[in-house]
């Protein structure tokens, strides 16, 4: 029993973290993010007087590096035209409070057990991912819990409502999307290196099952999943080398029980889709693009067209300077009129910033696949969902690789 409510409680941590969320009756900048950040640092300030010096990751130096300058170059843009957003040019900040935070998260699974690596990790963040997917769908059905989530929880549930999309507590729109497509990678990357999974059925079972529910349900909340979701499956198929025709006796098992879950789940969706009027309505707007194709003959959804159409918003071909340094506007949606992450980081910082902001994650995924050997094709997949989740909404991966910065592991170099 105590270890029941000893792992409830550490899962309660880490989604704190990797979905952050604020109170209603808190002001509206402290989320549980920036607390557990204060936490952090002060866990950190106390080991390294223990100590009697300051250690750090040589590897987090580089990414440390990278964000002083990320930050230089936004202050700049600001500076020069002469802006109040200092959306980029604080990112320093935003890095600090994600690095603190995650140290934060880190040590109390170490309190929890004895030591913290990749795939205990990625076990919680699965177990919190299904959770929020089944939090999401109560929430939307059960008015009680929807109430006392709104009374107490801040997320912008008033826009969410508005637009009538699900969300769970801090688990929304594209940032949902977004963890989402991590958790899925994570989750692969350990049923392809763990060979502890692979032997057992069980637990082989429930991760495959946890990844249908994410994808599933997690396109519900977010289409973005779905990316992530895609970019898991060719992972897959390349992580375990399927595409030359020969695979080991465990791994044939993890496909014959993939086969057998996706299978089941199908019929159970076919049927709920057929009977239920709500799981209709959900399966029509996560996979709206297979139901086009289906119907239409065409891939297609409503938010792609939108995208293509319309989103796609540079600066004038004659404008150097804002191609070059941006115009330090990021925070007032309607003055750029875009939420592809390209175009508004060229309006805030110019190419420029884009390009140390792109080379800041190219490094962060050398970096880690340096720090946790035997998972280089999971960063790669990591980095490529960074650029391609860009073509949709501006946001930042760099929540996940804090944690994997406070992993055990590499050189630490004492200041």
């Amino acid at each position: 029993m105590m270890k029941l409510i000893k792992y409830a409680v550490l899962g309660m941590l880490v989604s704190m973290y990797f979905f952050s969320f604020g109170f209603t009756f808190l002001p509206e900048q402290v989320n549980t993010k920036l607390i557990f950040a204060v936490f952090g640092a002060s866990f950190w300030v106390f080991n390294s007087i223990r100590g009697g010096s300051i250690e750090i990751n040589r590897k987090l130096l580089g990414a440390i590096c990278f964000a002083v300058v990320f930050s230089a170059v936004g202050f700049f843009s600001m500076d020069y035209n002469y802006s109040t957003d200092s959306s980029y040019a604080t990112y320093i900040v935003s890095f600090s409070v994600w690095m603190f935070a995650g140290y934060f998260v880190i040590n109390c699974l170490k309190l929890g057990h004895k030591e913290v690596g990749f795939d205990l990790l990625a076990y919680y963040l699965i177990a919190v991912c299904v959770a929020q997917c089944m939090l999401a769908l109560v929430i939307d059905n059960v008015p009680v819990v929807k109430s006392v989530v709104d009374q107490y929880i801040e997320q912008g549930q008033g826009f969410l409502n508005n637009i009538e999309r699900l969300y769970g507590i801090g688990a929304s729109l594209d940032n949902a999307g977004v963890r989402f497509s991590i958790v899925l990678l994570m989750l692969v990357a350990v049923l392809i290196n763990s060979w502890k999974v692979q032997k057992n059925t069980l637990l082989l079972f429930l991760l495959l099952i946890s990844f249908i529910i994410i994808f599933t349900v997690g396109s519900i909340i977010a289409r973005t999943t779905s990316v992530g979701g895609t970019l898991a499956i060719v992972y897959l198929f390349l992580g375990t080398g399927v595409w030359r025709f020969f695979l080991k006796r465990e791994l044939l098992k993890l496909y014959l029980v993939f086969f057998l879950c996706l299978l089941f789940v199908l019929l159970l969706a076919t049927y709920f889709y057929k009977t239920n009027p709500v799981f209709y309505d959900y399966m029509r707007f996560a996979f709206e693009g297979f139901f086009n194709w289906v119907e239409k003959g065409e891939w297609k959804t409503t938010s792609t067209d939108r995208l293509n159409s319309v989103m796609w918003i540079w600066p004038d071909p004659n404008d150097n300077k804002t191609w070059l340094i941006g115009k330090a506007t990021f925070d007032n949606w309607h003055a750029v009129g875009t939420d592809i992450g390209y175009c508004r980081f060229v309006f805030y910082n110019g190419l420029l910033g884009l390009s140390i902001f792109s080379l800041f994650f190219v490094y962060n995924a050398w970096a880690c696949s340096k720090l946790l050997p035997g998972y280089e094709l999971f960063f790669a997949f990591l980095l490529l969902l960074s650029f391609v989740i860009w073509l949709k909404v501006a946001t930042d991966l760099f929540l996940v690789y804090a944690l994997f910065y406070c992993l055990e592991g590499g050189e630490r170099r004492r200041i």
